[in-house]
């Protein structure tokens, strides 16, 4: 019985893409790890430090100094800019597809016309000359305010008024009829659907939309689904290894993104040590099973540009990676990786596009340099070849390159 274990901590990044000064200028210089450490340099992370964390990152920064034990190596980005959602689905083995950048006023005559012929009631909603949709009195659509402008559209619901199945089957028809990065159909329950519309805002005279905090939406009973461009669940880590009877586990950030019908999420869920206990329950749990669990209060402190915050986080991950090991029995493999960077120090709150440290263990392990790898994707074809499953649609499997050795991690 063998698990394959990938932690994602959501936002690590061990420096810039080789492309940034070329598509993202605003993220030169950025270095999640390397800064951190920097800023805090009597900052210890044992467990990570002897997987090979400084390995990969390339230098000594503070008490930090390489493993001479360690399987590491450093991942690129094949997906545009740094993103949660696509980065998680190139984990998963999706060949990431270039999005369409577009404001949502771009769309909506065919988007309310695909509506229309399902049945659905829908109104636009005027704001200094740009509409959104207002759908059945409960549901809003038009531009995501809080991401990169132009890249995703929101179905902002009122699930006191519809169900979220329902607010699915809306995100559903917009997704067929666009081709931006992202649709997110998400809803609340809240007493007037009317503070949905209060919360409407144009931003830089070409996008609408609507503000989701001040809308209230996430203050109860919120509920969210992710549906990506290009994004086909079926050539996927879970559904590959569904053909085999292997089940899938997913727990925090990572089930609210990725499908997994067949196996157990653990979804909605945020505080680090809450998700690293379910983590480590499953690790015990007998059974092959793929486990991949995100810690999410990494990102949300590189937004908050709070170093010490980001730190701590580090430092409850790093403990709970030691019990990991503990729990692994010989054949288990780990793998913890980052989806992308959120520079605490650069100067912005956003994230930053930056390569990923790639750290591999399992008991019996010859330290090995895994190179340069370039997709995230290699993590999910490592982790279907694990199990004898087929590829997904992308990436290339890094155990060739594995080999054992007497020992373990003391």
């Amino acid at each position: 019985m063998s698990k394959f274990i990938v932690l994602v901590i959501d936002s690590f990044g061990i420096g810039e893409m080789p492309d940034v000064p070329e598509v993202r200028p605003q993220d030169i210089g950025a270095n999640t790890c390397g800064h951190i450490l920097e800023r805090l340099p009597q900052l210890n992370l044992p467990v990570l430090r002897q997987l090979g964390l400084m390995n990969a990152l390339g230098y000594v920064v503070g008490c930090m100094t390489p493993s001479d034990s360690a399987t590491f190596g450093r991942i690129g980005l094949q997906h545009e800019g740094g993103d949660t959602f696509v980065g998680h689905q190139e984990i998963m083995g999706t060949l990431p597809l270039p999005p369409l950048s577009q404001p949502f006023s771009a769309v909506i005559d065919r988007v309310e016309q695909a509506l229309q012929r399902q049945g659905y009631i829908v109104e636009r909603i005027t704001l200094d000359d740009l509409s959104y949709l207002w759908v059945n009195n409960a549901v809003a659509i038009g531009d995501n305010l809080e991401a990169d402008v132009g890249q995703v559209y929101n179905i902002s619901a009122n699930l006191s008024q519809v169900s979220f199945a329902q607010t699915q089957e809306i995100g559903r028809c917009v997704r067929a009829c666009v081709k931006v990065g992202r649709v997110i159909a998400f809803g609340g329950e809240i007493d007037d659907s009317s503070a949905i519309r209060a919360a409407a805002e144009v931003r830089d005279g070409k996008y609408i939309g609507i503000n989701s905090p001040r809308s209230g939406l996430y203050r109860h009973n919120f509920q969210v689904v992710h549906l990506g461009y290009g994004v086909d669940p079926q050539t996927q880590v879970p559904a590959q290894l569904d053909t085999l009877g292997i089940k899938t586990v997913l727990v925090g950030k990572v089930a609210d993104i990725v499908s997994n019908s067949q196996g157990r999420s653990y979804p909605q869920l945020v505080d680090s040590q809450t998700i690293l206990d379910i983590t480590l329950d499953e690790i015990r749990t007998p059974g092959d099973t793929f486990i991949c669990t995100n810690i999410q209060e990494t990102d949300l402190a590189g937004h908050a540009e709070d170093v010490e915050r980001y730190a701590d986080r580090l430092q409850v991950v790093d403990r709970a990676l030691a019990q990991f090991i503990e729990a692994m029995q010989p054949e288990d493999m780990l793998v913890v990786i980052a989806d992308h960077g959120n520079d605490p120090t650069i100067g912005h709150s956003r994230h930053t596009r930056e390569q990923v440290p790639l750290l591999v263990y399992q008991h019996n392990l010859a330290p090995t340099s895994l190179g340069w790898r370039t997709t995230l994707s290699d993590v999910g074809a490592s982790a279907c070849d694990f199990f004898g499953a087929p590829m997904p649609q992308n990436g290339r499997s890094f155990l060739p390159l594995l080999s054992p050795t007497p020992g373990k991690l003391s």
